[in-house]
């Protein structure tokens, strides 16, 4: 999921005050279509394309959290079409009857889609019954690799979680620089799983373990956001950042444009990572269904998805899309992991509320650093 922040490209089309002044006399208008996407999420030209071949014209807003885009739905009378949710987000929304079920007859794109990925998907949404995986990604380490040998020696440990939860290790590389997203519900089950617990548990002590675990190294980390470190990579103010791994490619990629030679690189540690699906799906109380079918099949075809990844540096869901692929995305290990690598993710857990509201509490603690 880019869960929590992806930056902005300024995409957005039409915009939010247009969205606002059309809300309410646009609704039944089967000429508008209303889309709710993450920032960064799309190439330049995709909706423009969408319109051009349609006549339909594209309300494009962005939001930058799952919670954002949640408050608005279970709100109800959302104003949109198309939303674009984390799989664990999208699970607990289909129970609250959000969504509603995919007529797939009206997509004939679907065929294009990755039967492995879907089955990942499956698992918040069984039968992938009212959403498509539109790209997704995992969660590891990007780092500058001159300054990480600088201060741990050629032989640092970059391909494990080691580099960051070993103590000696963070000590050292405070120096260059150290962040993690701030997001409890994907940095503690990362910890849970580093401990060996499952990345689901819901039992306190293994929870106050994977606090503690951050703690040890909180003296150590610079900060905890979610979208800063990609422009801090780029630049060179940070050696090591765990992220999403697009945002690595979109820091990687800044870096060369820079001309700053900061080298990036992205690393999906041994132990396993966090993945995350972000999904496509219609509000139940959409007022251009048949608007949001067409959408959803031109995102599925070929072109228009390598076209995306090829821009935002996200890895599809979309086989038939691959070979469109620029050569050096498809080909990073990174963003498309070899098969024994894809074994070690494990997907974000939907966690109770209760659950969420105790590693909420204990993440708190972990950036005040008491």
């Amino acid at each position: 999921m880019k869960m929590f922040g992806r930056t902005v490209l300024a995409v957005s089309v039409l915009g939010v005050s247009l969205f606002s002044a059309i809300n309410n006399c646009a609704l039944a208008n089967d000429k508008v279509l209303r889309v709710y996407n993450w920032s960064d999420y799309i190439a330049p030209n995709t909706v423009k394309q969408f319109e051009d071949e349609t006549g339909i014209t594209v309300v494009y807003d962005v939001f930058d959290s799952n919670e954002t885009l949640e408050a608005r739905l279970l709100a109800g009378k959302s104003g949109y079409d198309i939303v674009v949710p984390s799989n664990s987000f999208l699970a607990k929304q289909i129970k609250a009857g959000v969504y509603q079920p995919l007529d797939k007859s009206k997509m004939p794109n679907w065929k294009n889609l990755n039967p492995v990925l879907l089955k990942n998907a499956a698992a918040s949404d069984p039968d992938n019954g009212y959403a498509f995986p539109y790209m997704w990604g995992s969660i590891g380490i990007g780092y500058n690799p001159e300054k990480v040998k600088q201060v741990l020696g050629k032989d640092a440990p970059i391909n494990s979680w080691d580099l960051l939860f070993k103590p000696e290790n963070a000590e050292k590389l405070k120096s260059c620089g150290i962040s993690f997203l701030d997001s409890p519900t994907e940095m503690l089950p990362l910890a849970l799983h580093y401990l060996g617990y499952p990345v689901n548990s819901q039992n306190p002590q293994q929870i106050a373990e994977a606090e503690a675990l951050f703690m040890k190294i909180r003296p150590s980390v610079a900060y905890f956001h979610s979208s800063k470190y990609i422009s801090d990579l780029a630049n060179g103010n940070l050696c090591v950042a765990v992220g999403y791994s697009g945002d690595i490619y979109q820091a990687k990629a800044r870096a060369v444009e820079a001309g700053d030679k900061v080298n990036v690189s992205y690393s999906i540690p041994k132990e396993g990572a966090g993945s995350f699906y972000d999904m496509v799906a219609i509000p139940r109380d959409a007022g251009n269904v048949e608007g949001a079918y067409k959408f959803m099949n031109f995102l599925m075809r070929p072109d228009v998805m390598a076209e995306i990844t090829n821009s935002v540096g996200y890895s599809n869901a979309n086989s038939a899309a691959t070979p469109l692929v620029d050569e050096s995305i498809r080909n990073d290990p990174g963003l498309y992991p070899q098969q024994e690598v894809m074994a070690t993710l494990y997907a974000i857990p939907d966690m109770p509320i209760a659950t969420q509201r105790l590693m909420t509490r204990g993440w708190t603690r972990v950036k005040l650093g008491k």
